[in-house]
């Protein structure tokens, strides 16, 4: 029995600014159409469905339009929601969906209620797990304490208590969305530590066939029955080495994992992060293949060039981020920030200030006085209101 394994859609997530609408509207047409192609008996979405608890509209009728596709296929869809979805809103109608073979699991209490589906070598009972917020589930699941670990544990026995009920040979999926150890993050999850706990181990799936995981944005094996998809499309300049992808598995008779294949979704533009002086990334040659990139770039000067975007983006014309690192900056003391201005003058904090924001290099003659100038305004409107109180 095949699956496609694919997680971490966020609809309606913006890349730093810039629409992604478009592009994850073409990765919905790539999912129907591999699922067409390849023969898919299931798809299974692990969780963050839409990048935020109230969508905007058009993210909503994307959403709509691929439950649709795909139940139009009649290919059943097992779906979970994730740390970044409303569970209640994104399970609204579920068991009517159901009826069209899209079956939502976002209520905890029903993570014990698989969607059983079969072939020639008998049943497959696949398992939707929520994400789960310690705090809330704690007691519904008697854990014994507040950690991602203790609550997935809880919600894990209930599984496999259900599995055991089971006739002898049925095998088993199960979808969660967690950070599990062993997992490498990227700057576009949002963070779900309680407490400081927040990797749970592999071995909490224990007893399962495949463990099909989302929130982790890159396509990874913690082992070969545990796998993140990773998201479809790049969120942050921490995933410019990602390769973007949905696993597509094959479960044999036994259980056992016949394949795992990574199937490439559309790239809507490459990524690249630039460092180096300003006149280096202006002119050297090896840095063309970048110039229809998205760019976050981070200039070295000693000196913060003059508009350094506008001649950036003259080469760079989809440069999105813009940071300065100057080579030889000096390191923070360790002083306060009283002690640091102890003794100073506020013309000389003011010129200070100036050559912190340039990132290095001192407030020239002209600028000086224009600092002069204003301190020397402030003095005389501060003695003007001292005269009419």
């Amino acid at each position: 029995m095949k699956f496609l394994h694919t997680s971490d859609w966020h609809l309606g997530r913006a890349f730093h600014r810039v629409n992604l609408l478009g592009a994850q509207a073409v990765f919905i047409d790539h999912l129907v159409e591999t699922v067409r192609e390849r023969e898919v008996d299931a798809v299974l979405v692990a969780g963050d469905v839409y990048d935020r608890a109230v969508p905007p509209l058009p993210a909503v009728e994307l959403y709509d339009r691929a439950l649709h596709r795909l139940a139009d296929l009649g290919v059943p869809t097992v779906m979970i929601s994730g740390n970044h979805d409303s569970a209640r809103r994104l399970g609204v109608g579920a068991a009517l969906i159901g009826r069209a073979g899209i079956h939502l699991r976002t209520d905890p209490a029903g993570c014990a209620d698989p969607v059983v589906l079969a072939d020639v070598h008998g049943d497959v009972a696949l398992y939707g797990l929520p994400y789960l917020e310690p705090a809330l589930v704690k007691d519904q699941f008697s854990a014994e304490k507040v950690s991602h670990e203790a609550v997935l544990g809880a919600a894990m026995d209930r599984i496999r208590a259900d599995l055991a009920t089971r006739a002898p040979g049925t095998r088993s999926i199960v979808l969660a969305h967690a950070f599990v150890t062993g997992g490498q993050a990227s700057d576009s999850e949002r963070d779900i530590a309680v407490g400081g706990v927040e990797a749970v181990p592999a071995s909490v799936f224990d007893g399962v066939d495949y463990a099909a995981l989302g929130h982790l944005h890159g396509s990874q094996t913690i082992d070969e029955r545990v796998r993140y998809s990773g998201s479809p499309l790049a969120y942050s300049f921490s995933e410019a080495d990602h390769r973007k992808t949905m696993w597509l598995i094959e479960l044999g008779a036994q259980g056992e994992i016949a394949g795992a294949e990574r199937i490439d979704t559309p790239v809507p533009r490459t990524l690249a992060r630039l460092r180096g002086r300003l006149e280096d990334l202006l002119q050297d040659p090896a840095l063309q293949v970048h110039e229809d990139a998205w760019v976050e770039a981070t200039l070295t000067d000693p000196v913060r060039p003059d508009d350094p975007m506008a001649r950036l983006a003259a080469r760079f014309p989809h440069t999105l981020t813009l940071g300065f690192d100057p080579e030889g900056r000096q390191e923070e003391t360790g002083a306060s920030y009283a002690q640091r201005l102890r003794g100073r003058s506020d013309q000389e904090i003011a010129e200070d200030f100036v050559a912190h924001v340039r990132g290095g290099g001192h407030a020239d003659e002209a600028e000086r006085a224009v600092l002069q100038g204003a301190f020397d305004d402030v003095r005389a409107d501060d003695s003007l209101r001292e005269t009419h109180r």
